[in-house]
């Protein structure tokens, strides 16, 4: 069998830094029954760092930052907001994150997780802000059929062009 399709896509994807950030966080995530996909296409052309689910349904994405300026300079995040039920900011531990505790980047609705290679930290619990069912059930869904695509894609790379994209 092939390496594992999302630490392709991590390694295809995000810068180094970012790469162990990820990482970090899944690994945090997995131990308390959160499953993530990395690079997740949104509706309306964004791309979330990592989305995943819960044990409870909900859909989580984090938003990775680990440089300041690309942090001050990020205007899109609150685009994320509509597609999930908690959001987190993912930051490597030597990152000054007193921007995210500004009203700009609305600490009442955004948790902070810190990680690094290996492990990871949530700082700031990310407050649940409830989808409607209809929008939660698509999201899972867009989120399931991609997870099982990539899926097949690692254990049949030729299949796939039969298939649309994410």
């Amino acid at each position: 069998m092939e390496p594992n399709a999302d630490s392709q896509l991590l390694d295809a994807a995000l810068p180094l830094d970012a790469r162990g950030v990820a990482r970090g966080i899944m690994r945090l995530f997995a131990r308390n029954d959160i499953w993530c996909l990395p690079e997740m296409p949104l509706r309306g052309g964004r791309r979330a760092d990592l989305m995943g689910i819960d044990a409870k349904g909900k859909v989580i994405i984090v938003e990775i930052k680990v440089q300041r300026g690309d942090m001050l300079g990020d205007g899109k995040w609150p685009d994320y907001l509509e597609h999930c039920d908690r959001f987190y900011w993912g930051v490597p531990p030597d990152l000054d994150r007193s921007p995210l505790e500004g009203p700009d980047y609305q600490p009442d609705c955004c948790g902070v997780v810190v990680a690094d290679s290996y492990d990871a930290e949530i700082l700031r619990p990310a407050p649940l802000q409830p989808l409607n069912a209809a929008r939660r059930k698509a999201e899972i869904e867009r989120l399931s059929r991609a997870a099982m695509r990539r899926m097949t894609v690692a254990l049949d790379p030729d299949c796939a062009p039969w298939g649309g994209g994410e």
